[in-house]
Order: structure tokens, then C-alpha cells, then sequence
């Protein structure tokens, strides 16, 4: 592929690009339901299967996060597992709009692979589904450190210095409800872009004007000096990509997240009502 991939594309381009990149099946629910199980029931023909809690993410504690960056070397043999060479394409799929697939997709385009996302999902793929695995040999992937310009820690995701943007839903960010981490609430200081409402009913990208609506009325007009996070930074790659499809830039990615954060106790919490800018 001569031109560069923007990190997220269509069925229409896969159907005219098939055979040159893999595609790459990464569901995964935060309700501990299994993405493999989706995976076996029915999946895009040709899909490999990448699982999150296995070789996109390192163990879970309190002082990193849910979902921290694995050793090198355990994405890379997740890699080769799959059958993924270092100068393979890959498109990755969800069934959540791309927010979980934004994982796999920042993971390997933030050490120089060329991958996207695939806009809309599974529910974008117009044939049938199939149940069988195909068969691809051990591929050839090499570890590399994560980019350190890339990735914020708990003190510049806190600090007046950086823009810090919260990818989670609107109710978790202001307080009024968390069922998974230890306090309710945000970084205080950040500002709320929730991922999903960058997206329509069927999961694709809304139109750009909108999508870009949705980050000027939090106050993100670019992404430099721009901090995103999540709850455990796989939904807070979304926004990341999107910001960088529109051409806005590559912003830096807190991968604690919330999940981090709200184990320290002795960081301040903020919880706010914001208006309803849709009014």
C-alpha cells in the first residue's frame, strides 16, 4: 500500500484491498463476557482472533490500571500467534463502533505498523458470517519498546500543562454512577469527549463537522499538549485516532486511565453535572 492508512476505513476499501492486510477480530466486554466465545459463534471470514486481556494488556493492579501495556514481548508473540508479520496491514473489528478495536489498532500504530480500524464494525461487513478459524502460519513480529512521547503517567494527565480528555461515558465522568472503579468521578481539570457519542446508531463516524463539533464544545482544538484516558485506557485510544483521522493531530495516551487514578486515594476527585451541550 503506497499511501498511508488513515487509522480507520470502510468495508468498500477492504473489498477493493483484499489479500493485502490481515483482518483481526478484538472484541472484548468490560462485563468480563468472552470475545473469543463472539469470535466461535460467528466472525468476518478470514479474521484472526486477538485477544485483549491476553497479549494486548499486562497485569492488572492498583498502581498501573486494568488494562496496562503488556511486555513488549508479550504483544509481539500475540502478534506472531495470529500470524501477523511486521509489515502486514491490519484492519481490526469490534462489535462496539471500534472503540475496543482502537486498542489493537494505537498499539501497532504507535510503533510504526500500518492498521485501521474497521468503520462500523462487524455489523459494516455485508456477507455472512462464518464459524471457521483460518489457518495462518506463525507469523514474524518484533518487539519494540512503547513510544514514550506517545504515553502521559498520572502526574502530566493531572497537570496544568496538558489538556486532559476523558473518553468515558458522560455519567461515569461526572460521578453519578461507577460500578467498576473504587471512586466516582474524573481527573479534575478534564474535560469529557465521550467516545461513543463520536459515533451513529450503527457504530460508523459521524459525519466530520459533527465529530468535530463534539471536541470544540469540550474545548479540544487540537491534540498537541492533548491527554487522553479512559477507564483503563482501551476506549481512550478511540478519541486518539479520531483526532489524528481528522487530521488534528497525535495526542499522547494515559493508559491507567481511571482505573489507575481512582486507586490513588490521595488524588483529588472531581464530579460534575456538565450541561447538556445537545440542547
Amino acid at each position: 500500500m503506497e499511501e498511508e492508512l488513515k487509522p480507520f476505513v470502510d468495508w468498500s476499501w477492504c473489498a477493493d484491498n483484499l489479500g493485502k492486510f490481515v483482518l483481526v477480530d478484538s472484541r472484548w466486554y468490560l462485563d468480563g463476557s468472552s470475545g473469543k466465545d463472539a469470535y466461535d459463534a460467528g466472525h468476518i471470514p478470514d479474521a484472526v482472533f486477538v485477544d485483549l486481556d491476553n497479549c494486548l494488556s499486562g497485569p492488572a493492579s492498583p498502581e498501573a490500571g486494568r488494562n496496562p501495556l503488556p511486555d513488549p514481548e508479550v504483544f509481539a508473540e500475540g502478534m506472531r500467534e495470529a500470524g501477523i508479520n511486521d509489515a502486514d496491514t491490519v484492519v481490526a473489528y469490534d462489535d462496539a463502533g471500534g472503540v475496543i478495536a482502537a486498542r489493537l489498532v494505537w498499539m501497532l500504530r504507535s510503533t510504526g505498523h500500518s492498521a485501521a480500524i474497521l468503520d462500523g464494525g462487524i455489523g459494516n461487513y455485508p456477507g455472512d458470517l462464518t464459524t471457521e478459524t483460518p489457518l495462518r502460519r506463525t507469523g514474524s513480529f518484533t518487539a519494540k519498546a512503547w513510544p514514550a512521547d506517545l504515553l502521559a503517567d498520572i502526574s502530566e494527565a493531572s497537570s496544568d500543562a496538558f489538556l486532559t480528555m476523558d473518553a468515558r461515558n458522560r455519567d461515569r465522568f461526572e460521578g453519578r454512577q461507577d460500578p467498576i472503579d473504587p471512586r466516582p468521578g474524573h481527573i479534575p481539570g478534564a474535560v469529557n469527549v465521550p467516545c461513543r457519542e463520536n459515533l451513529n446508531a450503527s457504530g460508523n463516524l459521524l459525519p466530520e463537522p459533527q465529530i468535530r463539533a463534539n471536541f470544540e464544545r469540550a474545548g479540544v482544538l487540537s491534540a498537541d499538549r492533548t491527554i487522553s484516558y479512559c477507564g483503563s485506557g482501551v476506549t481512550a485510544c478511540h478519541n486518539l485516532l479520531v483526532m489524528e483521522h481528522l487530521g488534528m493531530g497525535t495526542g499522547k495516551l494515559f493508559v491507567g486511565g481511571w482505573s489507575q487514578y481512582g486507586h490513588a486515594l490521595d488524588g483529588p476527585v472531581e464530579t460534575k453535572i456538565w450541561p447538556d451541550c445537545s440542547l
